[in-house]
């Protein structure tokens, strides 16, 4: 199931969110001593990575991960992981911990045992999950288009998967929808009005492995809470 948040404008939505993501991981910390956020890629999360940053919380006891990233060197303008540290690692978010699903050159079947054996012990599940969402209806790296999309959305699948799209460039890695869907608290941060017409898409049908969205909008006992400005 879905819950639609709607806003005036982006701003009004970055600070409305942030001021949301910061009181879930301040009460995780307090009552585990310990949280966890996976956040997604692209241009949208900017504002709200710039907002969080600056929330005065308990980064040292934070980590901060990617839902998904593409396999290029952390320094590629390509890389979510450079986003990551160029927009939300900073200010008061300086001391958070970040895991890197990205590691090494080669991205093999060793690589992603130890990955997922890491991810086991580090940040799943997760606090908060914030996705985005593609025009095609992927989210995280769950692609329609890839050969691995029906593992991808199995619930035996391991946490980390490699994907390779067939309509977008690099080789990725993502953590799996039976991961993603446990997350303790999911947001769906969308903007513009193209963005609202494939959310509109996406729920007016039920096949998830068109729209891998759907896995989260339609889902009986998920809550996908969906922030969108024009």
């Amino acid at each position: 199931m879905h819950q639609l948040h709607e806003f005036n404008s982006r701003e009004l939505l970055d600070n409305q969110l942030a001021d949301k993501v910061a009181n879930i991981l301040e009460t995780a910390v307090k009552l585990r001593g310990k949280a966890s956020i996976a956040v997604s890629g692209g241009s949208t999360p900017k504002g709200f990575f710039s907002v969080l940053s600056k929330k005065s919380l308990p980064w040292k006891q934070i980590t901060v991960t990617l839902a998904d990233e593409r396999w290029v060197d952390i320094n590629d303008d390509a890389s979510n992981t450079k986003l990551v540290h160029q927009n939300l690692l900073q200010n008061n978010a300086l001391e958070a911990n970040f895991f890197h699903i990205k590691q090494g050159d080669l991205l093999s079947s060793e690589v992603l045992a130890d990955l997922n054996l890491a991810a086991g012990t580090t940040v799943l599940p997760f606090d908060v999950l914030i996705l985005g969402m593609g025009e095609d209806g992927h989210t995280a790296s769950l692609f329609p288009c890839s050969n691995e999309i029906h593992s991808a959305l199995s619930k035996d699948a391991a946490p980390l998967l490699k994907v390779v799209p067939t309509t977008a460039p690099h080789e990725r890695i993502t953590f799996s929808y039976a991961y993603l869907a446990q997350s303790k608290n999911t947001f769906l941060h969308i903007c513009g009005q193209g963005k609202k017409t494939v959310l509109d898409q996406a729920l007016a049908g039920d096949e998830i492995t068109e729209m891998p969205i759907r896995a989260f909008l339609q889902h009986p006992s998920l809550t996908t809470n969906v922030y969108w400005a024009e």
